[in-house]
């Protein structure tokens, strides 16, 4: 079954780390591109980071620069997100996605057509 499975989420102080993963099955995730996506209540969902299919180039918001890293794992299928020194305002539900149009653009939501189930990440003290 064609599927992206997130994992990694969870509760953590300002200031410390979680490293987010989505694992693809049945299909070859090295050959498209993966975005990550969060969404806070009552908020749109938004583009994280991405990573391009042909030469693996990183796309980050402005709100993470510096913070989060993207990168792919093609041993295990799976995609990284590292995400350091984080924020309340990072607390939110995080979707992995992958598309494979190698013209569509990196951060937006409407460009993808798989997506995981999410995984919630709480930053709170």
């Amino acid at each position: 079954q064609v599927q992206l499975v997130e994992s990694g989420g969870g509760l953590v102080q300002p200031g410390g780390s979680l490293r987010l993963s989505c694992a693809a099955s049945d299909f070859n995730l090295a050959y498209y591109t993966v975005g990550w996506f969060r969404q806070a209540p009552g908020k749109e969902r938004e583009g994280v980071s991405g990573i391009s299919a042909t030469d693996s180039k990183t796309y980050y918001a402005d709100s993470v620069k510096g913070r989060f890293t993207i990168f792919r794992d093609n041993a295990k299928n799976t995609v990284h997100l590292q995400m350091n020194n984080l924020k309340p305002e990072d607390t939110a539900v995080y979707y992995c996605a992958a598309h494979r149009r190698p013209k569509a653009a990196i951060l937006l939501p409407y460009e993808y057509d798989l997506w995981g189930q999410g995984t919630q990440v709480t930053v709170s003290s």
